[in-house]
């Protein structure tokens, strides 16, 4: 029999009680993480926190001085440095070359680890480079000189470098340093497609907090060790960020956008609403039905917009909860995997018909919770205010399209059916947590 230990596959990259330092002075102090294939990943930290030699760590060329780096399992330092490059492909944040060599020619240089010495190229070669070099968008380029290519030009041209190695795991030390704000979001639009299409492993150091937000699921606030590891909502703390770049910021949702953004203090910054200004009455009390992260940059909003919010039930363990625990005036818990009980069921129903609106953000929909959405749905039969965050909804109109997102989430038997209720009783729509503050004035 095989055991459940033996079928899980190992992360892409791990992590185990690493440090390393520069003579006397440490530089990375045991750290421990792991990079699931397929992930994305933002690093983030201030200049000298220790980012790039985490990187270096990470592909091999530095030995920790207590720890273990593990490339699919296996230790990078037991591993060939060929068959490192064959699973781990490295970005520097500068590439120079002394000579005239074509866009091409460097191209050619991730196939290296592909052949010895003495080989000579072979037609999967020229096919890997051609589309490495068209999936980089620089086959154009092929046939100018490196040296002559401007900033945005060249870091594309390493990404079709790395691409032509064919290794699962892309590690990037600062990708848009020095860039123009267009050459930035088009190499990060590039790693997008990239991981959404070839599954490929991204670990990026960046110093754009905002652009971070944006593209990366998951961040990693560096500084030394690790400081907080998760989705933005919750790396992106302003106490936290505040303190690791030792400058005061505010975090919160600039109008018309999805993801949260890093400001300087001060009374002009544009982050959405101030607060009070959704609420002519007094205070509003709204009930977020969420989970499994599906809630966060919702209840994110909700506070930096001064609304207060109670949520749940939500299971203890749960990124929703632990937010909702920081953010939320009150909070149903339920234990960890535990389905919603009679007491939370009977709790989320007075919480409901008190509160001004109920937000039911795209969570998961199981047999454990999908009660809440029945409970969603005889809220509003009996006149209140319901609002479906649906951000992958292509119009309010479309009710297929969101009936559809629905159903890729929907692991009962009811949970389609009762959306389809909801959206008959004249529910509201929200495709962005912006329109959703808006349907609540």
């Amino acid at each position: 029999m095989v055991s459940n230990s033996a079928a899980t596959p190992s992360p892409a990259l791990a992590f185990e009680s690493v440090s390393f330092g520069y003579g006397a002075r440490p530089v990375v102090r045991d750290v421990t993480f792991q990079l699931a294939a397929g992930e994305m990943v933002g690093l983030l930290g201030p200049n000298g926190a220790g980012k790039s030699t985490l990187l270096r760590l990470g592909a091999g060329t530095l030995c920790p001085a207590r720890g273990v780096v593990r490339l699919h399992g296996e230790d990078v330092h037991r591993l060939s440095r060929r068959e490192v490059a064959r699973r781990l492909a490295v970005a520097p944040q500068e590439f120079s070359v002394q000579f005239a060599y074509t866009v091409r020619q460097i191209v050619e240089l991730g196939r290296m680890p592909h052949h010895d010495l003495l080989s000579m190229p072979q037609r999967e070669d020229a096919r890997a480079i051609e589309a490495a070099l068209e999936a980089a968008g620089v086959e154009h380029l092929a046939d100018r000189v490196f040296n002559d290519l401007s900033g945005g030009e060249k870091q594309r041209v390493i990404v079709a470098l790395t691409l032509a190695q064919e290794a699962p795991i892309l590690l990037l030390d600062e990708p848009t340093a020095h860039l123009d704000i267009r050459y930035q979001i088009e190499i990060l639009e590039l790693l997008r497609r990239l991981n959404g299409e070839r599954k490929l492993t991204v670990l990026a150091a960046l110093h754009d907090l905002n652009l971070a937000a944006r593209y990366f699921p998951r961040l990693i606030l560096f500084r030394e060790t690790i400081v907080a590891d998760g989705p933005p909502a919750h790396v992106l703390d302003a106490g936290l960020l505040s303190t690791v770049y030792e400058t005061p910021v505010r975090v919160g949702i600039l109008r018309g956008q999805d993801h949260l953004s890093v400001l300087p203090p001060g009374q002009d910054n544009p982050l959405v609403w101030q607060p009070g200004k959704l609420s002519s009455g007094g205070v509003a009390m709204i009930h977020v039905i969420a989970g499994g992260g599906s809630g966060e940059l919702m209840m994110r909003a909700l506070a930096d917009a001064g609304v207060t919010f109670s949520a749940g039930p939500l299971n203890a363990g749960d990124s929703d909860y632990t937010l909702a625990q920081r953010l939320a005036a009150s909070s149903i818990v339920e234990p960890p995997y535990a389905p919603v009980s009679a007491e939370g069921l009977a709790a989320a129903r007075m919480r409901m018909v008190d509160a001004r609106a109920i937000i039911l953000c795209p969570t998961p929909l199981g047999p454990g919770n999908i009660v809440l959405v029945e409970e969603a749905l005889a809220a509003r039969r009996a006149g209140h205010k319901v609002i479906l965050l649906e951000p992958t909804a292509l119009s309010t109109g479309d009710t297929d399209a969101l009936l559809a997102t629905v159903g890729a989430r929907d692991f009962t038997t009811r949970g389609v059916e009762l959306y389809r209720e909801l959206l008959e009783s004249d529910c509201l729509v929200a495709k962005s947590v912006a329109e959703a503050l808006q349907l609540l004035g």
